[in-house]
């Protein structure tokens, strides 16, 4: 029998078992999950993505878990991905060069 895991989503607080608190969801991809740890950075912060960096220009975008499509943010996430159809729960928001 296989324990079901709660659903994570974009903002949520992540704790610990014991309680103490990690920080707040701010992406996923093939990877795992991407939590922001500094207080004070807006949970999918394109300048807490981009912070340290002296160089270049960066655009939030969001991406498929799936497939790897990329999409502009202008119109907001979609409902699904328009290349392969994954669910909204498959999007993250992404930074691209």
């Amino acid at each position: 029998m296989s324990e079901e895991l709660p659903p994570v989503g974009l903002g949520q607080r992540v704790f610990t078992e014991s309680g103490r608190e990690l920080g707040t969801v701010r992406g996923f991809d093939e990877d795992g999950v991407y939590i922001t740890t500094r207080d004070g950075i807006a949970s999918l912060s394109i300048e807490h993505q981009r912070a340290g960096h002296e160089f270049g220009e960066g655009e939030l975008v969001w991406r498929c878990s799936d497939c790897g499509e990329v999409g502009d943010l202008a119109d907001g996430l979609p409902g699904a991905c328009p290349n392969c159809d994954a669910p909204r729960e498959h999007l993250y928001y992404w930074t691209e060069d």
